[in-house]
């Protein structure tokens, strides 16, 4: 996913909004009865750092990884400034190299539909798996094949923040999503600046989320809906998956 770095500057301004602490919260919540003492957490994708940042202050050992050296460079700044102990890594999902293990790992805000083919997530799963102690948690979230068929879908969406524009233009095919980001961003003499970014992002189907997991020797807990504890409708926008690397 070697994307999001003309994205970077604007990823605060024009994500969706998310209640950061809140989520950390509620991640702390899901994780913590399974991680038992276990304190060494894995934000995988972990874009800009700000939910590297509240995990860290609820007390985690955080290790920050994105493959956009321009996230981690502003997710970098945000932790010198909070005055955090985090460590970051550009690198990858599939090719994860910590050099040692965690108790924990996240990847959230739909970074594993990025990976649009299933050979490339199962090997980014290996490689999370071989970084989890054994009974280590691994939980993260994706967007629904519903999310990608009614919400993203061939809608277009704009976004105003002060000086700068956001253009957000969807194209999806058989639950694959193709995105592509113009930013207008007014310069001093009244004239805007055009800069862009294009990625793709693939819905995947429950059964097949469920059996590479299995293949890659993790127990699935949970699914939740939405950023509750409630199981998933079909209008979910959001599955989070709750689970556990086996003991052998």
């Amino acid at each position: 996913m070697e994307s999001y770095n003309e994205f970077a500057p604007f990823y605060d301004r024009f994500i969706r909004p998310v209640d950061y602490p809140a989520r950390a919260r509620y991640f702390d919540a899901l994780m913590r009865p399974l991680l038992q003492d276990g304190r060494l957490l894995l934000d995988l994708a972990c874009g800009t750092g700000t939910l590297s940042i509240e995990l860290s202050r609820l007390g985690y050992e955080v290790v920050g990884v994105d493959a956009s050296q321009e996230m981690l460079a502003y997710a970098q700044q945000k932790a010198w400034e909070a005055d955090l102990p985090i460590r970051f890594f550009h690198q990858r999902m599939e090719r994860l190299e910590l050099g040692g293990c965690v108790d924990g790992c996240i990847c959230a805000l739909d970074s594993l539909n990025h990976i649009t083919d299933s050979k490339t997530l199962r090997r980014a799963l290996l490689r999370v798996a071989a970084h989890l102690l054994p009974g280590g948690v691994f939980l993260f979230d994706l967007n629904t094949p519903y999310k990608h068929r009614t919400l993203l879908a061939d809608n277009c969406y704009c976004y105003e923040d002060g000086d700068t524009f956001c253009v957000w233009q969807n194209h999806t095919e058989e639950l694959l999503t193709q995105i592509d980001l113009d930013f207008f961003t007014r310069q001093k003499d009244g004239r805007y600046l055009r800069t862009g970014e294009s990625f793709a992002e693939r819905g995947y189907e429950r059964e097949e989320i469920e059996a590479l997991l299995d293949a890659c020797g993790f127990r699935l807990i949970a699914v939740y809906g939405d950023d509750t504890l409630e199981p998933p409708e079909e209008t979910t926008e959001r599955w989070i998956f709750l689970t556990q690397k086996g003991e052998k």
